[in-house]
C-alpha cells in the first residue's frame, strides 16, 4: 500500500464514532462476518442517487481497508439510481490522500483508475446505475449511502441485504471557499467508519 495512504489509515480514530453510528454499521459488520466465516466472496455495492460522490468514496475506502485488514475475496462496487459523472473533486480528494489517480477517458462520464497499492488491481471509477452490467447481479449487499437512494430504491434486485448507511452530501459545499475541507472531511469520515467495520471482522 502507498505510504501516504498507510499514514492516513494510521491516523484514523474510531473512538470519535458516536454509538449510534456504530449501531448503524453493525448490520454491515454482520454481513461481512458471515461471508468471511463461510469462506465466501464478499460483494458490496455502494449506492447513492447520482453515483458521483459518496458512493465512490465509500467504494474506494471499503476496498482499501479490506486490503489493509487482509480480508480477501472482497469486491466493492458503486452505482446510482441514475448515471451522471464522478465529480472531479472526489478524484482530487482521493489523490491528495495518496491514491494514484489516472483519468482513462475524457468523455462526459470519464473513467478513472484509482490505485491504493503498486501491486493491487486498480479500482475503476465512473458513474453508472446500480444495476449496470459492470456491477454484480446477485449475491451482494446493497449499501445505501444517501437517504434519497434509500427512499428511491425500495427494492434492489439480486441484493441479499439492503443496508442504509447514509452520509451528508458534500455537494452542499460546491463552489464555496470551504469545498476542499468539506470533501476531505467526508472522505475521512467514510474512511474512519469503514476502518471500524473491517477492524471488527474475525478471520
Amino acid at each position: 500500500m502507498y505510504k501516504e495512504i498507510r499514514g492516513i489509515i494510521g491516523s484514523l480514530d474510531v473512538s470519535t464514532l458516536p454509538l449510534e453510528r456504530k449501531e448503524i454499521l453493525q448490520e454491515l459488520i454482520a454481513y461481512i462476518q458471515e461471508k468471511v466465516s463461510g469462506k465466501q466472496e464478499i460483494r458490496l455495492n455502494f449506492i447513492c442517487t447520482h453515483n458521483s460522490r459518496r458512493s465512490h468514496l465509500a467504494q474506494v475506502w471499503a476496498q482499501t481497508l479490506a486490503h489493509h485488514f487482509q480480508i480477501s475475496q472482497m469486491f466493492c462496487y458503486s452505482g446510482g439510481t441514475e448515471a451522471t459523472a464522478l465529480y472531479p473533486v472526489v478524484a482530487t480528494t482521493l489523490e491528495e490522500t495518496g491514491f494514484q489517480i489516472q483519468k482513462l477517458s475524457e468523455e462526459n462520464n470519464p473513467v478513472y483508475s484509482m490505485k491504493y497499492s503498486e501491486n493491487e488491481h486498480p479500482i475503476i471509477g465512473f458513474s453508472k446505475t446500480f444495476d449496470d452490467v459492470f456491477n454484480p447481479k446477485s449475491n451482494f449487499a446493497a449499501i445505501l449511502t444517501c437517504s434519497q437512494a434509500d427512499v428511491g430504491c425500495p427494492f434492489i434486485a439480486g441484493a441479499e441485504k439492503r443496508i442504509p448507511i447514509t452520509y451528508e452530501d458534500p455537494k452542499v459545499s460546491d463552489g464555496s471557499p470551504n469545498q476542499k475541507e468539506v470533501y476531505s472531511n467526508r472522505s475521512l469520515q467514510i474512511a474512519t467508519e469503514m476502518y471500524y467495520v473491517f477492524s471488527q471482522i474475525k478471520k
